[in-house]
């Protein structure tokens, strides 16, 4: 089943009367606005689109409106770190660190992200209403992301899973597909179905191929799980979305400290804040600092 529309969506599903759950997304339009917004080059679009895409499908298993997700890698690679977030709506965002890493290609010919943020820290931060948000860490593993999450899962939240995620660039380093699943097993999966899904998913030629043929999430879920009793509970449309204000900006310029905006103030020159997450600029005068700090 082809997406006509083009527009990018996640599925949420079931399996094997309960004892496996499914997430499933095609992410094109998110990637390519992310790569655009940071002008991003092809490693980093990869690196960048797989935790975003993940970020929508954990996102999406979020119960509250303002419940939020965000995933952190802090790395030594020369791609400097990651940080996306996501609510339970479908929308995300995020930025690297260096958006112009350039990396040749692994000794798979494939974009080198593993390379690109070799050894570091993988943080989980769900945000859930309550005093403290959980704050979930795991080594990374290979970089890969995928991997890394899945090993994320195993350990933080002792849940088995596998982690699929994808992109797939243009010769003119546009985003040609993107997307990904996560499938995870219940407490009370038999020895049975865990054997027979690891036989599926060893079948699997790699996420990418499956987007490149232009299979849907639909397509994806049932090729894996079809045989499970594949059950599909919800659809949710997915974008790359930023929910910056001149409000929000305002607040976070005070932060900076009364001394240093008098300062500010007294050389008269406007002040340009810009958005990490979408890029976008704010300018303040003089006029507008100054009566910002009398409200404070």
């Amino acid at each position: 089943m082809d997406n006509i529309t083009g527009q990018d969506y996640l599925i949420r599903a079931t399996a094997a009367d309960g004892m496996i759950r499914a997430f499933a997304a095609t992410t094109r339009q998110t990637v390519e606005t992310a790569r655009k917004t940071h002008d991003l080059s092809p490693v980093a679009a990869a690196a960048l689109g797989r935790l975003l895409t993940a970020a929508q499908m954990m996102g999406s298993d979020m119960k509250g409106e303002k419940d939020l997700l965000t995933i952190r890698i802090n790395c030594d690679g020369p791609i400097g770190g990651l940080l996306v977030t996501a609510d339970a709506h479908g929308h995300a965002k995020g930025y690297v660190n260096n958006p112009a890493v350039m990396l040749p290609p692994n000794s798979k010919g494939k974009l080198d992200v593993g390379g690109a943020l070799d050894l570091g820290v993988l943080s989980v931060i769900r945000d859930i209403g309550l005093k403290e948000p959980y704050i979930g860490q795991t080594i990374l593993v290979t970089g890969e992301i995928a991997e890394d999450l899945t090993y994320y899962f195993a350990t933080s939240e002792q849940i088995p899973s596998t982690v699929a995620l994808g992109v797939l660039m243009n010769k003119d380093n546009t985003v040609r597909q993107a997307g990904g699943f996560i499938i995870q097993l219940m407490p009370g999966a038999t020895d049975d179905i865990i054997d027979r899904l690891e036989a599926k998913i060893s079948q699997i030629d790699s996420i990418t191929a499956m987007l490149d043929k232009n299979m849907s999430p639909e397509d994806i879920l049932q090729f894996v799980l079809g045989e499970f009793g594949l059950i599909i509970n919800d659809r949710t449309d997915c974008s790359f979305f930023c929910d910056c204000t001149r409000e929000r900006v305002a607040k976070a310029l005070l932060s900076v400290g009364r001394a240093d905006l008098e300062e500010l103030i007294g050389e008269g020159k406007d002040v340009e804040m810009q958005c990490h997450f979408c890029s976008r600029k704010y300018v303040f005068t003089p006029d507008e600092i100054r009566g910002m700090l009398e409200q404070a």
